[in-house]
């Protein structure tokens, strides 16, 4: 029985570290159309920029967090503006090219800036050890990974749900013609959204920096997992990618505790079975719902 609930703690902190670096690629892809496999990239960064204000400058790391988060995002959206924005409505391959030479770009020079090998995580001491719950030690840091990345996401589903900004992203989503048509800027918000989505992933990236190793492969060695979220959840919505997430980050713990000679080889049959069963995804979006 503690196993099973280890397993399930494990797999939840996972899920949440996936669910917060793929949902803005969620959104990206379903708003713009775009098939961004540079997405990781942000991720990485992220996690980059909070290893190295906390090893080497000594800053807090929830305020290396956030800086993180700001930097990376400003970065995305000056990549949108700049680059990203001349391939939209371009062919899947021009996308797929440009995107995945960005990686190869990202890749290059941050082994440049930081080397080969993996960026360890110096926690602070108030995330180091365990916390006793009902008899059952659990980490500190998995534990305080669930409560904030659950904290980020509802704040999320607020901002989606019961703002202006994300009543605007639902209708670009359902439909980009109708929402110019009545004085949406989708240019703007085209640039808000791609913002917002790389520094959640950012802060995914620096977030799980103790559970996802922050090294130059980072992109090409989690883009699957990323995408695999995006395909089960749906495109263009927040909640379906979140129980993509959970399943996922469970069932890979639940894989690599049993069976770890099999890998990851079950996700990627189960996601394929399931996507013959909804090649649209577990919770897709109805075009043109209100």
């Amino acid at each position: 029985m503690t196993t099973l609930i280890t397993i399930l703690f494990f797999g939840i902190a996972y899920g949440m570290i996936l669910y917060l670096i793929s949902v803005g690629l969620s959104v990206t892809m379903g708003l713009m159309g775009f098939v961004n496999l540079a997405h990781g990239v942000f991720a990485m960064l992220g996690g980059y920029a909070t290893v190295t204000f906390m090893n080497r400058l000594g800053v807090p790391f929830l305020l290396s967090l956030a800086i993180g988060c700001i930097l990376v995002a400003a970065l995305g959206f000056v990549l949108e503006r700049t680059l990203y924005r001349r391939f939209y409505g371009r062919s899947e391959l021009d996308q797929v090219l440009f995107s995945f030479g960005l990686i190869l770009v990202a890749v290059a020079l941050v082994r440049i800036a930081w080397g080969p090998l993996a960026q360890p995580i110096q926690l602070p001491n108030y995330l180091k050890g365990q916390v006793t719950i009902l008899d059952l030690a659990l980490p500190t840091y998995r534990l305080a990974l669930v409560g904030f990345g659950a904290t980020v996401i509802a704040g999320l589903w607020f901002v989606f749900d019961r703002t202006l900004f994300g009543a605007r992203i639902r209708a670009a989503v359902d439909d980009r013609a109708m929402a110019q048509s009545i004085g949406i800027n989708t240019s703007r918000l085209f640039a808000a959204a791609f913002g917002l989505g790389t520094g959640l992933a950012a802060l995914g990236g620096g977030l799980g920096a103790d559970v996802l190793a922050i090294a130059p492969a980072y992109p090409l060695q989690y883009i699957v997992y990323f995408l695999i979220v995006v395909a089960v959840g749906g495109l263009g919505n927040i909640k379906g990618p979140f129980v993509a997430a959970l399943a996922i980050g469970l069932s890979d713990t639940a894989c690599k505790y049993f069976v770890p000679e099999v890998g990851s080889i079950f996700i990627f049959v189960f996601v394929f079975a399931l996507l013959v069963w909804r090649p649209n995804g577990i919770m897709e979006r109805r075009r043109g719902a209100s």
